[in-house]
């Protein structure tokens, strides 16, 4: 009896009062739910933060300019996402050097590593940093720190290697084939043979600047006619020249076959005195 009304308890209709708790109760449930999804939501961008984040930090130790990538110390996680780096190489090529920001921390990478590293990629003669200047005397130089030209077989100081590589580039340019080369570093034992055979036409063992990486011979073919006059005309471009001495009329035998880089020898000079 009292409020309840017959003909709503009989039909199953439910009166107002229970349908505003209904809609209350529904609310509620709703609520957590809605709440979990942000928390989730949250969570997720924190961890994509992360995962990018920690490949691209990195230090710059003070005073030599060297970059360390990583963080000192980052706590493992159960689940592993692919670093920035694979995701940029999956998607395009990428240079030989990655970029400071994408080294891993056990990598330590200088700027004058980097420069140096992409200026022999774009050398005359990759691999060979101009930069080494040999250990040893005369005829006597470390050959691992020279470096070996074009043909495979001739070796020079690396400055002097690289200069005549740049001016090969541009002599194949012109005439269709590489320089030809029928001598480069002389050590000590060779040219005490070369003394040996031709007498005063050689320079004093362990005086030539061939003991030095610094000079080279040239085929007959490249000392008369075209060749010639391209060598004449361009070699100072590159450093090299046929020196007073070895020229027709000079203070020594006419050698126009033998070249010389100047740059090397005008230091050397100085060097030595």
């Amino acid at each position: 009896m009292g409020s309840h009304s017959p003909h709503t308890a009989a039909t199953g209709v439910p009166s107002r009062r229970e349908r505003r708790r209904s809609q209350k109760e529904a609310r509620a449930a709703s609520g957590p739910v809605r709440g979990r999804v942000l928390a989730r939501g949250g969570v997720l961008m924190a961890l994509g933060g992360i995962t990018v984040g920690l490949p691209l930090t990195h230090h710059v130790a003070p005073g030599d300019g060297t970059f360390v990538g990583g963080l000192s110390r980052v706590s493992a996680t159960a689940v592993e996402y692919p670093s920035t780096l694979q995701v940029i190489l999956a998607s395009r090529e990428v240079s030989s050097t990655p970029p400071l920001a994408l080294v891993g921390g056990d990598q330590v990478v200088t700027r004058a590593e980097i420069a140096a590293s992409r200026s022999q990629d774009r050398s005359a003669l990759p691999g060979c940093n101009p930069n080494v200047e040999p250990t040893g005397g005369n005829g006597q130089l470390d050959t691992a720190e020279l470096c070996t030209l074009w043909d495979g077989v001739h070796q020079l100081r690396a400055d002097a290697a690289v200069a005549i590589s740049e001016m090969d580039v541009a002599f194949k340019a012109r005439f269709g084939s590489d320089l030809c080369l029928t001598d480069g570093y002389r050590t000590l034992a060779i040219q005490k043979t070369l003394k040996y055979e031709k007498g005063g036409l050689a320079a004093v063992p362990g005086t030539s600047n061939h003991g030095w990486g610094l000079a080279v011979d040239l085929c007959s073919d490249e000392t008369s006619g075209a060749p010639w006059e391209w060598l004449n005309e361009n070699g100072a471009v590159y450093g090299w020249q046929n020196p007073d001495w070895a020229k027709r009329g000079g203070s020594g035998p006419h050698e126009p076959w033998h070249w010389e880089y100047t740059k090397g020898v005008q230091d050397l000079a100085a060097r030595l005195g």
